[in-house]
């Protein structure tokens, strides 16, 4: 862990992508650290002036995982220092969204608890393409910044001022525009959308269809054999369900994408005491169910939640957090995400060129791209920053304050 904070963990990018200015400020000198230490300590509300004291820091401690927190309205470390409590108050963080494999172990068939592999992994893709999309066209936002979590999951940091700006109202009003499976597991329906479906629900349904084919009929078969009640349980029509079973209980082995299909041709067949539109509504929150974001509602609708930081080590499987490509997230494959051991083994094996011009660590090894992502992802975040700020002195000097 001292080799990859000295060499390998991007602190310059890190640290300016957290204080949005490659000049230090409050965004980052406010902002708590939380440090999980090797003996599972935690230290909360640490704080640094700089990256160069951040990675001092962490060279000297090496903790497995560091968290990242709100900016606050004084140095974290100062808090007790003030007379009143109320002074210290979290002001700003990232819009965040955490998705983890957990909540999906009700529908997956192939793995379970914090075991993943590349069948199960496409419900965490599914998440993303829904909730992306819906950031961006529904709430402008343009800088989203999506992470594995190096075991079973995915966070999204959503960087535009605006988020960062939000108060917890805000923030619950976006999760709760986002969310829509309710209920436990315990086998009834979870998804009962209204009619007509909203814009949002549509395109998510547009999107998951395919997948719904391919990973819940093809790769997880969920109603094979004795778990064809719970999809019985799913269709709103006594008569239909009652012919279906009898279907089924004659070729108990049927894979789910024959039961799907069987649906239709049962209903055809006249077994249906409920319009057809009734029956497609009955599907459609049924792919829903089985397709759309389970999001941790917990960890996003306060500003003062820790989240695990991006390119920390995750201490159980030894994989780097790393971004993911929203515009490549079919092709991410978090089985294929390098572990730090084997990043040690490629910076010695590194061979350079004669005359080449010396490089960092890190571009010596497969964490290169990931860091050439983020190094992209913050320079525009900065650069809008910039013209942000341009735009705002230039009005401030013509004497144009109205604000609209």
């Amino acid at each position: 862990m001292r080799a990859f904070y000295q060499r390998l963990f991007p602190f310059r990018y890190f640290f300016q992508w957290l204080n949005h200015s490659a000049i230090p400020s409050n965004d980052f000198a406010h902002r708590e650290f939380a440090f999980t230490l090797s003996n599972d300590a935690l230290q909360r509300y640490q704080s640094f002036a700089t990256s160069d004291l951040m990675r001092k820091r962490c060279i000297a401690d090496t903790p497995p995982r560091i968290d990242i927190g709100p900016v606050y309205s004084t140095n974290p470390r100062d808090r007790k220092t003030l007379r009143k409590a109320s002074a210290f108050r979290p002001i700003s963080r990232e819009l965040v969204f955490d998705i983890d494999m957990n909540d999906y172990d009700d529908i997956r068939t192939c793995c379970t608890g914090a075991n993943i592999c590349r069948k199960c992994w496409a419900f965490i893709t599914m998440a993303i393409k829904v909730v992306d999309v819906a950031l961006r066209e529904d709430f402008g936002f343009k800088h989203i910044m999506w992470v594995y979590s190096g075991r079973r999951g995915a966070h999204a940091w959503v960087c535009d001022k605006r988020a960062r700006e939000m108060d917890d109202t805000k923030r619950r009003a976006v999760y709760g525009y986002l969310e829509l499976l309710k209920g436990g597991d315990q086998g009834g329906k979870r998804v009962n959308a209204r009619r007509p479906l909203h814009p949002h629900l549509e395109r998510s349904l547009n999107i998951l269809r395919e997948h719904f084919q391919t990973t819940v009929l093809a790769e997880q078969d969920p109603w094979a054999e004795e778990n064809a009640a719970h999809l019985l349980n799913l269709l709103p029509d006594e008569k239909l369900r009652a012919a279906l079973q009898k279907k089924w209980e004659s070729s108990p082995s049927r894979p789910s994408a024959s039961k799907w299909a069987d649906i239709d041709s049962v209903a055809k067949s006249g077994a249906l005491s409920k319009t057809p539109r009734e029956l497609v509504e009955a599907k459609q929150d049924i792919i829903l169910e089985y397709t759309y974001p389970r999001l941790d509602a917990d960890v996003g609708k306060k500003l003062n939640h820790l989240l695990k930081s991006p390119f920390v080590v995750h201490p159980a499987t030894g994989r780097i957090c790393v971004p993911i490509d929203p515009r490549k997230v079919d092709e991410f494959d978090p089985l294929s995400v390098p572990k730090v051991t084997e990043l040690l083994v490629e910076i010695d094996q590194w061979k350079g060129e004669d005359g080449e011009k010396k490089i960092q660590d890190w571009e010596k090894t497969s964490l290169k791209p990931y860091i050439d992502f983020f190094r992209v992802f913050v320079a525009g975040l900065l650069r809008e920053g910039k013209e942000k700020a341009m735009v705002k002195r230039e009005r401030e000097e013509n004497g144009d304050t109205m604000e609209f």
